[in-house]
């Protein structure tokens, strides 16, 4: 049996099922966990479990890429990952104000032919109210790495705390 609410308490309760703390405005200590819960979730390597920190109309630019929606960043994030293999990654908080944080963050990955690299770069990131990401816009430079220059050696999945 459905218990009827009315049009708000919907609306509250859709809401509370589909935010994601923590929410804007953002403080310092806000700010860096929602950075490392981001980095937790891109670590599983899981294109389903990352997209739904991102509004269903998400728009990203990716390096030269412009990807619109979550179905759009699922199948880039299947792409990127069948490519970058072993990938590790670390975010860390630039910059925040109200509902936008800028990040820096550096992975490493091998490609299909055994070569290491380490990328680096900065993102854009722009929130709804409830904690969604609206847009993200990264800029991402590669540098081929030796095996034996590699920083990010631990098990595959979230970075140990």
């Amino acid at each position: 049996m459905r218990v009827l609410l009315t049009p708000n308490k919907d609306l509250e309760f859709l809401g509370k099922i589909m935010s994601r703390p923590p929410l804007p405005p953002f403080t310092k200590e806000t700010a860096v966990e929602k950075v490392r819960r981001a980095e937790d979730a891109w670590n599983t390597r899981n294109p389903q479990l990352v997209s739904e920190a991102y509004t269903m109309d998400t728009k990203w630019r990716n390096r030269s890429e412009f990807i619109k929606g979550r179905e759009e960043v699922i199948k880039f994030l299947e792409r990127k990952w069948a490519n970058e293999l072993e990938y590790r990654l670390i975010k860390e908080l630039w910059a925040f104000e109200g509902n936008r944080i800028a990040v820096r963050f550096a992975y490493e990955w091998q490609d299909n032919q055994s070569k290491w690299f380490r990328s680096y770069g900065n993102e854009n990131w722009h929130f709804d109210d409830s904690g969604l990401m609206l847009q993200r816009h990264a800029s991402i430079n590669d540098v081929p790495i030796s095996e034996s220059d590699r920083l990010f050696r631990w098990e595959q999945g979230p970075r140990p705390k």
